[in-house]
């Protein structure tokens, strides 16, 4: 498995939003949660990605124990998310969001910067060429020098992806990518997803839009107020009353 959730909980107070829940990932695997708003769907995503420290319970990422991890070695370590209102960095252009995404930048380095300036700029250079090829791989070149403010809700899930993508992930946690998005790039999206899944990433995907998470899974979990209820092939969880 690449990863494994067991037995987590996230307690607020006396309020119990994720409830014991257990689940794994297998490697290259593309696994769907659904569930109505409140179930505890945001907040199991972040306690797997590290922003929210689970109350109990364990969380392994390809073997290794994370669940006291920080969010950014997590990050470092392959497993990454995107939210379902995009955070974009609103006064950079696209490419910009890119760049500022990419794991230590060597021009943030003071040391290296004085001592090494060919190598920082091949790094810097190589990042550069690195960011176009996601903005062309995700349909945004034609954006790439736009301020990401001005792009449509659709563009701004694809810039998540992308910026989440200059990480080289292995998992990548989505959290509602069809979310105000029209349906022709919800298809986008998917045929992305797809792509990226071939070429060995896992993915986790919370969505409400069960026709385009049907079409992306094999495997499906539904939970309510904090608990799965129900989990298998998507045509038999829906199925079930």
């Amino acid at each position: 498995m690449m990863l494994q959730v067991q037995n987590v909980s996230c307690r607020y107070g006396g309020f119990t939003a994720v409830d014991s829940v257990s689940l794994s990932l297998g490697q290259a695997e593309v696994l769907g949660i659904a569930g109505t708003n409140g179930a505890g769907k945001s907040t199991l995503f972040a306690a797997v990605a590290g922003q929210q420290q689970a109350s109990s319970g364990k969380i392994l990422f390809n073997g290794a124990d994370i669940t006291q991890v920080p969010p950014y070695l997590r990050a470092q370590r392959g497993l990454v998310r995107t939210f379902q209102v995009p955070r974009e960095f609103k006064s950079l252009t696209v490419h910009e969001n890119l760049l500022a995404a990419a794991p230590n930048p060597q021009g943030e380095q003071m040391f290296a910067a004085l001592i090494n300036t060919q190598a920082r700029r091949r790094k810097e250079q190589e990042l550069v060429e690195k960011a176009d090829q996601i903005l062309s791989f995700l349909n945004l070149a034609k954006v790439r020098d736009t301020q990401a403010h001005k792009l449509s809700g659709g563009q701004k899930k694809l810039l998540e992806l992308g910026r989440v993508l200059m990480l080289d992930p292995r998992c990548i946690l989505l959290d509602e990518p069809f979310a105000g998005v029209n349906p022709v790039l919800i298809e986008e999206i998917c045929q992305h997803v797809r792509t990226l899944n071939g070429q060995g990433i896992g993915f986790i995907v919370i969505e409400h839009h069960l026709q385009a998470l049907k079409s992306l899974t094999k495997r499906l979990i539904v939970m309510d107020r904090g608990i799965v209820l129900a989990e298998g092939d998507p045509q038999t969880v829906l199925d079930n009353p």
